[in-house]
């Protein structure tokens, strides 16, 4: 599948992408997007815009998309089926392609108790797996899920996430086969720390061929304090952090420590382009963006290629 994604064209022609984060602002504030955007302006191939986030409201994924693509960015435009039903997302798909945003990612969305609607219904009407093979079905048979026509299909990019941690480890790989077999072009994975059973996860991805079919971007976050790598280990669900990356926080100065997480991020980069199928990575810097250069720089992955 060929499409204008700018992501697309990185990752066929061999490059190793970076796309990055940008979580839309709890208010009307357009500059703020349009501040964390500046940090990212030419250093990431996609901006992924997040959709209420950790089930907290938020500035719509789609208007947020809507101020990067303006900036000169290419927004990766996120959608959970937690908060629409068929219909809006479909209507959302559309009004985002007609703006120019052409990449997405599919997800479920975290459960609406974890965040500050706890009372608000869980629509779901369709899971993530049904949403990739939905927007699939839109860009190549230029057909709705209803079975009608579509005059002026959206051709998205489509992306869908991948946790190699959660539990039970077993059935991870056949998860990402599901999400492939539905139409997943790419997939982000979710932060890796614990980069032994990263490996041991992309060990069965490529004994099953998965990573020919679908370009695979590592998730890495840089730690900003022990504080954070402790929290991560116990307080996230589906999150590896092992204990000696603890150690290693805990082991330099309160002042040192945001140097330190950096530091780690770029060196578990450097181990994960040795891994086979890796295809680029997804750096997750959040409320952190102005490190973003820095962790692309220090991986030798700038300048970004030209496509």
């Amino acid at each position: 599948m060929k499409t204008e994604s700018r992501l697309e064209k990185v990752l066929a022609a061999g490059h190793l992408a970076v796309t990055s984060e940008c979580g839309p602002p709890r208010g009307a504030m357009p500059d703020k997007v349009r501040e964390k955007g500046r940090h990212l302006l030419g250093i990431v191939d996609a901006v992924n815009v997040t959709d209420n986030q950790t089930a907290m409201v938020r500035m719509s994924s789609l208007a947020a998309s809507v101020i990067l693509k303006q900036e000169g960015l290419n927004p990766l435009f996120q959608m959970v089926t937690r908060d629409r039903n068929r219909l809006a997302m479909q209507a959302d798909i559309l009004g985002a392609y007609s703006l120019g945003i052409d990449t997405m990612l599919c997800l479920s969305g975290d459960h609406t108790k974890f965040g500050d609607h706890p009372m608000a219904m869980n629509v779901h009407d369709i899971d993530s797996i049904q949403l990739i093979q939905m927007v699939k079905a839109m860009r190549d048979e230029s057909k709705f899920q209803g079975g009608a026509e579509i005059k002026g299909a959206p051709k998205m990019f489509i992306g869908a996430a991948a946790n190699p941690f959660a539990d039970p480890f077993e059935l991870r790989v056949l998860r990402l086969a599901k999400k492939i077999a539905a139409g997943a072009d790419f997939i982000q994975t979710q932060c890796i720390f614990n980069v032994d059973k990263f490996e041991k996860w992309m060990e069965g991805v490529c004994a099953r061929g998965l990573h020919k079919k679908c370009y695979i971007l590592a998730g890495v976050t840089p730690i900003k304090s022990v504080g954070a790598a402790r929290y991560m280990k116990t307080k996230v669900p589906g999150m590896d952090v092992p204990q000696e990356i603890v150690d290693r926080m805990a082991s330099v100065p309160k002042e040192k420590q945001p140097e330190e997480g950096v530091a780690i991020c770029v060196e578990t980069m450097e181990r994960l382009k040795k891994v086979e199928g890796v295809a680029g990575f997804h750096i997750m810097a959040i409320d952190w963006e102005e490190k973003v250069k820095e962790i692309v720089e220090r991986a030798g992955l700038l300048p970004r290629p030209q496509v």
